[in-house]
């Protein structure tokens, strides 16, 4: 393999270096983060915030109690400022979205690490993090680190790491919440939480439904999760955590046409009736033990099943094989998806004193997916087959496909304090990951295929952290992130006949990031920001000549700038805000300059919040997203119009009485038309035909919700 570190080049870092002297200059008078602020984002155990090298951001319970948000994504784009898209729409429950933190696009769900209690969530194919798995009451704060953080996290983390941290809190709680709104949305919440003694104890539960916006939009969701937590002195402490969540959904598609074109509630004539339906369960456990003094020993583990059913009946119509002009409609007409993960992960931190400190770690990951896709009985024996369209050698019904991984990493992180508050941090990890394919289908001319492959990948970074006055610092860093392939990379489909092929196991790819960047606080102001500058090598892409994902030979940039502030004006109106600037394009090759795809140049966000007076407050939140180009190939920027950029606020009116919370919030309040996803490709007509169009999936409309709470 090829030496895995590398340096971007001088210029690049030069103009990194530059911009962040007139940044700091400029910010240095305002000022985030109290140094009382713990977070274990940053290197996995608690640490003080103003004393991590890296842009992160905490949400509090508060924030999200006060937020307009029912859902994680809702969160996460609306108090923490981030891109968040919806292949589906996104819909009032906002199932399978897609959180993109570093300007990837649409390999976002490979790219932005998810965690909860800091272990990994994300799934080892294509398809969206389960977010209603977790119960949005079991939150007690959420940590977003912007940027690469490989040498901590491993694979995927090299736009950014999400960690949702449960359960922080001991005090008794007793709450349930109904909100009912728009579109026969129901959604319904409850917690019970308490200590007795050391041990502490939560339930939570959440039960959704909505009838949706669009045609063949409606869904439902149930999750529940029981956690335990025992401590066994200041320091030692072990919990268990069971969790359930199940979700049933229609699936609209795509509205032909430009943004705003078409019937935007009207469902794609080729997804009529079609639905997916999900099962996530597993067990998460661990504990925190005190070696001797100043040595501390921690543990994650998990495990993780899934079960994925896809049902499109379009297929094994006579619509879709006995066309009157162009090819026949060769699709699956149900999909099974079912696997397992299995995660294990020691650690040791050891504090030297004024000498630093040091983190050693070891990573054990193992995965396994398999895939059964059915022809429906008209498409293939009554059409496909007989009529020439497919040859079956093997007589098979159904396409069988497979996929199994094994990660190994170790990885090490040293803490050195040099002089006069400067504080030299640094790390590195190795990871390795045997992979394993099987696949055999109708059509498999040469019979099954079968794959074995071994790569490697290299992590590391460098920084130093100036804390130059009381709750105020910056720091300077580097790092190397990487990611291998998801499974679902290790096929394409044939450009002419639409067929899955296979077409190997990619190399992991990497980048390469220079960030400067801070925290500040000054009385109740507060802001934390970044420069960055990045570039990617053997990014795993798709080939649209061949059909197949790839390694691209060509390297990616990605720059800009990211903040987030928030201040308390007055004892009754408190705001915050925040934003990025990015650009995310090829750096050399034939498409020189061209942007990548579904990634937004400018992102902004605000939010208010006013005190009437004890009883009553009133609030809102607002999301502005620049213009992005289609999903769509590089070859035909050029001729076709960005994304429009989009506004979207909420307002709410709260009440607050007793044990009594009553809130009633529009959503959308503008009724504006956007979507957060859209592309160019060659779509099939009603008649049967073909032709290159444009495509999107509109985001809900104005709704309205009334939502109460109580404390017993």
């Amino acid at each position: 393999m090829q030496q895995q570190f590398s340096i971007t080049s001088a210029r690049a870092l030069r103009s990194v270096l530059c911009g962040a002297i007139l940044a700091i200059h400029s910010f240095a008078v305002i000022a985030q983060a109290n140094q009382s602020t713990v977070i274990v984002t940053g290197s996995r155990f608690e640490e003080n915030l103003n004393e991590v090298p890296a842009n992160v951001k905490v949400i509090t319970r508060d924030e999200i109690d006060a937020s307009t948000s029912n859902n994680i994504p809702d969160v996460l784009s609306q108090i923490g400022g981030l891109n968040v898209r919806n292949i589906n729409g996104g819909g009032q429950l906002n199932l399978d979205a897609t959180v993109d933190m570093g300007g990837y696009g649409m390999t976002a769900n490979s790219t932005t690490l998810i965690l909860v209690d800091g272990q990994r969530i994300n799934p080892i194919d294509m398809s969206s993090v389960f977010w209603e798995s977790i119960p949005i009451d079991s939150i007690e704060r959420i940590e977003i680190l912007q940027g690469g953080a490989s040498v901590q996290y491993g694979n995927g983390a090299v736009g950014g790491v999400i960690n949702i941290i449960t359960n922080g809190n001991t005090s008794p709680l007793n709450q349930a919440s109904v909100s009912y709104g728009s579109f026969g949305t129901l959604i319904n919440n409850a917690i019970l939480r308490d200590t007795y003694e050391s041990t502490t104890y939560q339930l939570t539960a959440n039960t959704s439904n909505t009838n949706g916006w669009r045609q063949n939009s409606a869904a439902n969701a149930y999750a529940f999760d029981a956690k335990v937590t025992q401590k066994f002195s200041a320091s030692d402490k072990a919990y268990v955590d069971l969790f359930y969540g199940y979700t049933n959904e229609q699936l609209p598609g795509a509205v032909l046409g430009q943004v705003g074109g078409g019937n935007p509630q009207a469902a794609f004539f080729k997804n009529i009736g079609s639905s997916s339906t999900a099962n996530n369960s597993g067990v998460r456990f661990g504990g925190t033990k005190e070696l001797a003094e100043g040595y501390l020993s921690e543990v994650d583990a998990s495990y993780t099943n899934r079960t994925v059913f896809f049902n499109y009946p379009f297929f094994d119509t006579d619509a879709a094989v006995n066309t009157s002009t162009g090819t026949p409609i060769w699709s699956n007409t149900s999909n099974t998806l079912s696997g397992w993960q299995l995660n294990l992960s020691p650690r040791i931190k050891a504090d030297f004193g004024t000498l630093g400190s040091a983190i050693f770690g070891y990573e054990f990951n193992k995965a396994s997916q398999g895939s059964i896709g059915s022809y429906g009985p008209n498409q293939l024996s009554s059409y496909m087959i007989p009529f020439g369209y497919v040859n079956n050698p093997t007589n098979q019904t159904n396409n069988v496909q497979s996929a199994s991984l094994l990660n190994q990493s170790v990885y090490g992180l040293l803490k050195l304090p040099i002089t006069y508050g400067i504080t030299f941090t640094g790390g590195a990890r190795h990871q390795t990951q045997q992979a394993s394919t099987y696949f055999s289908g109708v059509g498999s001319i040469d019979g099954a295929s079968s794959a074995n492959q071994t790569f490697s990948a290299n992590a590391g970074d460098a920084a130093f952290n100036f804390n130059y006055a009381k709750n105020q610092s910056i720091y300077l860093k580097w790092n190397q992130s990487y990611r291998f392939p998801n499974i679902d990379e290790f096929w394409g489909s044939d450009p002419t006949t639409g067929s899955q092929v296979f077409n190997g196991i990619l190399k992991p790819q990497t980048a390469q990031t220079y960030e400067v960047g801070g925290n500040w606080m000054l009385d109740t102001v507060r802001l934390n920001g970044s420069l960055f500058s990045s570039v990617s090598q053997n990014e795993i892409t798709f080939n649209p000549s061949t059909g197949a994902n790839y390694n691209s030979p060509f390297n990616i940039n990605r720059r800009g700038v990211a903040f987030n502030s928030s201040a308390n004006i007055t004892s009754r109106l408190s705001i915050a805000g925040g934003g990025k600037f990015q650009r995310s394009y090829y750096a050399d090759g034939p498409y020189i300059g061209q942007a990548i795809p579904v990634v937004p140049n400018l992102m902004l966000n605000a939010r208010a919040n006013y005190s009437i007076d004890q009883n009553w407050s009133v609030g809102g939140v607002v999301n502005y997203v620049g213009t992005q180009h289609y999903d769509a190939t590089p070859g035909f920027y050029s001729s076709l119009t960005p994304m429009p950029s989009y506004t979207v606020g909420d307002v709410f009116l709260n009440y607050k009485t007793g044990g009594w919370d009553s809130k009633f919030t529009i959503k959308n309040v503008g009724n504006a038309l956007y979507s957060t996803y859209g592309g160019f490709t060659s779509v099939q007509m009603a008649d049967g035909s073909f032709a290159n169009s444009y495509f999107y999936y509109p985001s809900d409309k104005r709704s309205y919700f009334f939502t109460t709470k109580y404390a017993f």
